[in-house]
Formats: C-alpha cells, structure tokens, sequence
C-alpha cells in the first residue's frame, strides 16, 4: 500500500486548510519526517476544528517535535496528539514539555515509544504538578540509564498534586519495588487517578506489598495493569487479601506472565467470588494447574465472569478441564479508545482516516 510523504502531506494540508468539518486526522505509520512536521505546525496553527491527529510510526525527530509543539502554543483545538513511535529524544520532550505549560486545551497526549530520556520525563512531570488540561499521558519505554528512579519518584510527587489526571502508562520504566512505593505513597493523597499501567517493569512480590496496602485505602483506581512483571504467588495473596476484603471501586486487574502458580490463581479467583466489582482478569502466561482451570472455568460457567472479560477459555479434553488463551485485554479499556473507552470525538461531523496498516488495539 503507497504511504503518505512529506509531499503528499503538503497537498492534503492545502486541501483541508479552509474545511470546517474535519475533527479527526490519522496518519499514522506512513513516511512524515521533519519536514512534513513543518506543514504540520503550520495546519495546526491555522486549524479551528482538528481534535484528534494521530502522527505515530512515522520519522519525525526532535525539530519536527519543535515545530509540532511550538504550534500547540497557539492551538486551541486539539485534544488528542499521538506521537508514539517518533524518535523525538529527550530534547524532542522538553519542547513538548513547554507547550503544556502555556497550553491548556489537550487532553490526551501519547509519547510512548518515542525515546524520552530522563531530564523530559522530570519536565513533564514537573509541568503536570500545574497542567489542568491533561487527562491521560503515555510515557511508555523511556531511555533511562540510571537505576536511582528519579523519574518514579518525580512522577509521583506529581501524582500528590495533580487533580485531573485519569490515565498514567509507565510500561518498560525498569521500575522496582522502591518507585512502586513512592507511588503508592502518592496514591493515598491522589483522588483522580482511575487507570494505572505498571506493565513490564520489575516488580516483584515485595512491590505489591505496597500496592495491596494501597489498595485498602484507595477508592479511586479502577484499573491496574502489572502484566511482565514477577509477582509470584506472595504478590496475588497481596491483591487476593485487599480485594477480598476492602477495596470495591477496582475494575480491572491484569497480572499475565507474572509467575504466578495454582494457588495465587486460584485466590484471586476467590476475591473475583466476594468481590462483585471486579469484572476483568488477565492471567495467560502464568502457571496453570487443575485448580487453576476449573476455578476460572467454575467462574465463566456460572456468569460471575464475562467471556469478553479474561484472557482464557475453558475447554476439556478426556474429562480435564483446560485453558485456552483469547485475544481480550486491557488496552480496551484505554482512555484514547473510541470503540471501548471515553470516545475521542463525540460531536464529530466528519473523520479522515490515512492508515495502511491496521494498529493493533
């Protein structure tokens, strides 16, 4: 499928300059380099109607993302940006990292896999302790080289502060059990927070600890993404005992491929029983016994549990019950997700689609 240029965004960026219906622009995995995000800034500049641009998997840089963010300082449209994929470094950060402090009409914002380093990470940090804009940020994969958590413990002190902010990705952040706490530590003040995805770090069952702990008090997050990280069996019976007992506003647990064996399984399939709340588990990728199989297959038998709502499907063979894994998960319930979560353009007149690989959500 021919993807769009440089050259062929300077067409579109003419034919649209004067539309007033179009709310939705999505051109992700195509050629835009630096020099299409001149055009870019300069359609964002003059645009009154755009909502929703979806730059991600493209080539653009650090001067692309200075002329990109540059011009957000004047836009007082646009709600959603994503920039996930564009290697727009650190430096590339900081100037995004600006805009947020003079812009105040984005909501949604998406750097994931875009190489922020440590100083962009503490910047827009720093600035979303002000920003009253923000509900949802991506900061998945940074570049980080130092194992002292500066960045964890900087976004957590934000998280003590900010009010407003509803979805918070730190997938591949290297974190340990110390930033787990220091998050923890800011969830007891934090009273906004409803999605937070800890996915791919290090954590193991010592950093539950303080996420059960957290779980007693909070009455604020629903959602609460630990998939790749090494809890074992201690770090369920953590979430199992909070579950269980206190906490009644988490919707949606995901601990796949955590090491975690029958019995840990097995317990948080007893809270799922008590806890009516709870609505969505993500095991796959842990070690399944019989125990395992038949309580998940007890739960989706009797309605307690949603087929839409796991990972796995019970089927038997020669009288055993086993599970097979299904392609649910938890990036369903993204903020940024139209189909399952807050739809991105409620009053959309109109939508461009400029796409010729599917994205995988």
């Amino acid at each position: 499928v021919q993807k769009v240029t440089d050259t062929d965004f300077q067409v579109l960026a003419l034919v649209f300059t004067n539309n007033v219906f179009l709310t939705g622009l999505d051109l992700r995995y195509n050629l835009l380099t630096d020099a299409a995000a001149v055009h870019i800034a300069a359609f964002l500049q003059d645009n009154h109607t755009l909502l929703y641009l979806n730059l991600m998997f493209n080539d653009i840089g650090i001067t692309g993302a200075e002329f990109i963010a540059k011009a957000l300082h004047r836009n007082e449209t646009l709600l959603h940006l994503r920039m996930t994929g564009n290697k727009i470094d650190n430096k590339g950060g900081m100037y995004f990292a600006a805009m947020m402090q003079v812009n105040n009409t984005l909501q949604k914002l998406d750097f994931g896999d875009c190489d922020l380093g440590t100083q962009s990470l503490i910047a827009l940090a720093t600035v979303l302790n002000h920003n009253e804009s923000i509900r949802a940020i991506n900061l998945n994969r940074p570049i980080l080289y130092s194992e002292e958590e500066e960045t964890t413990v900087h976004i957590a002190l934000m998280l003590k502060i900010n009010s407003v902010l509803v979805e918070l990705h730190l997938c591949k952040h290297g974190m340990k059990n110390f930033g787990v706490e220091r998050l923890c530590d800011a969830l007891y003040e934090n009273a906004t927070l409803r999605y937070l995805d800890l996915s791919c770090n290090k954590i193991s069952r010592d950093g539950v600890q303080f996420l059960g702990q957290m779980l007693k008090r909070n009455n604020t997050l629903e959602i609460l993404d630990l998939n790749f990280n090494r809890i074992e069996d201690d770090g369920a019976f953590y979430l199992s005992e909070a579950l269980t007992k206190h906490n009644r506003t988490l919707q949606a647990l995901a601990v796949t491929n955590n090491s975690i064996t029958g019995q840990g399984l097995v317990a948080l399939s007893e809270s799922m029983r008590i806890n009516l709340v709870l609505s969505y588990i993500y095991i796959w990728g842990n070690k399944f016994d019989e125990a395992t199989c038949a309580a998940y297959a007890e739960l989706l038998r009797s309605g307690r549990l949603k087929p839409t709502g796991t990972d796995v499907q019970p089927y038997e063979v020669d009288g055993h019950t086993y599970l097979a894994e299904v392609s649910h998960g938890l990036k369903r319930h993204y903020y940024w997700t139209p189909s399952y979560g807050e739809p991105d353009n409620k009053d959309a007149n109109a939508s461009l689609a400029i796409t010729p690989i599917a994205e995988n959500l």
